[in-house]
């Protein structure tokens, strides 16, 4: 409905501070969807110019535009190729730039990492951030989590049309974490037993999964743990540096003393 195609039957869309327009507000929109929405017959140079015109663009304008992608996506010598005569990921690439092209205040992506390779992924991930850094806001469409923690600032849920979720990532990681660490001991100095800071999940000769009790200061958890007068004056600093990591809600980070290692997952 946002992107014009559809019409909502009840309710209203906001966009830029006023009730969405379909017909003046699409040029301020791009959009780009899972499956390729290019002429495959149709040469890759002139298809961009059409998509850009379509969006407002003068031709002048549009083609320096073009340019300027084709330059910054290593594209130049596919002008005259034909969109079927190119790759998954080399028409993912075109079809990004179709959609940004026009300077968009909101973009669409739906899944723009499908069939893209890890240089190429990066390639489109940094110019994911340089859209947001110069004001656009980006809707990002996709069922890979990691990917949603590495980008986006805010998460949305939905399931069978319904919104579960709504927040900021930081804030849902902190509200459905586990609290579990895995300690993994170099030297075993003796046994670490349920108490009221934590218990213990799993245990084996050589390590343990313990999952710390909510609402436990995290200095209490560190001193229950790793009390001071086990370790020795040289790995002092070492115990300092694990509380600041287990304040500062780390999902993964390696410790190290004379005698032990902390493994946080």
């Amino acid at each position: 409905m946002i992107t014009g195609i559809f019409y909502p039957d009840s309710g209203s869309i906001i966009f830029d501070g006023k009730p969405f327009d379909p017909a003046n507000d699409i040029a301020k929109i791009g959009y780009m969807p899972e499956e390729r929405g290019l002429y495959k017959k149709m040469k890759i140079g002139e298809q961009t110019l059409y998509l850009a015109r379509l969006k407002g663009l003068a031709k002048k304008d549009a083609t320096e535009k073009i340019k300027q992608w084709f330059e910054r996506f290593e594209m130049e010598s596919w002008w005259n190729k034909k969109v079927e005569d190119l790759s998954k990921g080399m028409q993912q690439k075109l079809q990004f730039v179709t959609t940004v092209l026009h300077n968009p205040k909101l973009i669409i992506l739906d899944e723009p990492f499908s069939g893209l390779d890890p240089v190429n992924s990066n390639l489109i991930k940094d110019e994911i951030f340089n859209l947001a850094k110069s004001g656009a806001t980006i809707i990002f469409s996709t069922h890979r989590m990691e990917q949603v923690e590495e980008i986006c600032d805010h998460i949305v849920l939905v399931n069978k049309g319904q919104k579960i979720l709504d927040g900021t990532v930081d804030q849902v990681k902190q509200d459905f974490k586990e609290h579990l660490y895995k300690i993994s001991f170099v030297d075993n100095n003796g046994v670490i037993a349920d108490n009221d800071i934590f218990t213990i999940q799993s245990q084996s000769a050589d390590n343990i999964i313990i999952q710390k009790k909510k609402g436990k200061a995290i200095t209490t958890f560190c001193n229950t743990c790793f009390p001071t007068e086990a370790l020795s004056n040289r790995s002092m600093k070492y115990y300092r540096a694990l509380t600041i990591f287990l304040s500062a809600k780390c999902m993964e980070r390696r410790w190290r003393a004379g005698f032990r290692k902390l493994i946080i997952e």
